[in-house]
């Protein structure tokens, strides 16, 4: 069965074969008997690391007033909070906590222009632990003005964990992004957040303790007057 996996990960899933493939020769050469069981280690370890890159294709709801999951994991918390980068007001944060277990690809909630990329550097706390990760982490925020969809403009922030180290963000300033495509990924485990204005025809459709998945899972309905 063939696994779709993204390009993003392509100098791992180049060189770590290599790698792997060095320390069993050395293994087998000054550890013989270690015989098979290192090999049967490396192999799982191959396994492991080539399914953390893969890139399921997903089926992107066609309505035009829904903001879809960011990244695939655990709804963590939905709050207000201020936003004063790119929104410059009172947001509701949906936050998501990645593990190592599932897919990392980041995808757009909705369709928009780039308006706004933000570099922050810190720290890299534990995901989990989501407060402190969200102002301390280093992260990398995507703000896109989306035209003519009730929610205006949202933001996207991508933010390391304690294994996560690196983010890939693919799109620049003026690209274009439809709902649910493709624009980076963290690399091994981390928490992705979404911004949303805050305004009384969002009708938020998840819980704490969901299952969500990039680009198929609707987070958020707009009515189409407010109430």
């Amino acid at each position: 069965m063939r696994i779709p996996l993204t390009r993003y990960g392509l100098r791992e899933l180049i060189l770590l074969p290599i790698l792997l493939a060095a320390m069993g020769v050395v293994f087998w050469d000054f550890l013989p008997i270690t015989w098979p069981w290192v090999q049967i280690v490396l192999g799982l370890l191959w396994l492991c690391v080539t399914l953390f890159f893969r890139d399921p294709e997903r089926i992107i709801p066609p309505e035009g007033n829904l903001l879809l999951a960011p990244a695939d994991g655990k709804i963590t918390d939905i709050v207000e909070v201020e936003e004063d980068r790119y929104i410059q007001g009172p947001t509701v944060r949906i936050g998501i906590f990645l593990s190592v277990l599932d897919v990392h690809i980041n995808r757009s909630p909705c369709a928009g222009r780039v308006e706004h990329i933000h570099e922050q550097a810190g720290k890299c706390i534990n995901a989990m632990r989501y407060e402190a990760a969200s102002k301390q982490n280093r992260a990398n925020s995507v703000g896109l003005n989306c035209g003519d969809h009730p929610a205006g403009k949202v933001l996207v922030k991508q933010i390391t964990g304690a294994i996560a180290r690196r983010i890939v963000c693919v799109v620049q300033v003026g690209d274009s992004l439809t709902g649910g495509e493709r624009f980076g990924m963290i690399k091994f485990g981390s928490r992705t957040e979404l911004y949303l204005p805050k305004a009384e025809n969002a009708q938020v459709l998840v819980a704490k303790g969901d299952i969500v998945r990039a680009g198929a899972t609707i987070l958020v309905r707009y009515s189409e007057t407010v109430s």
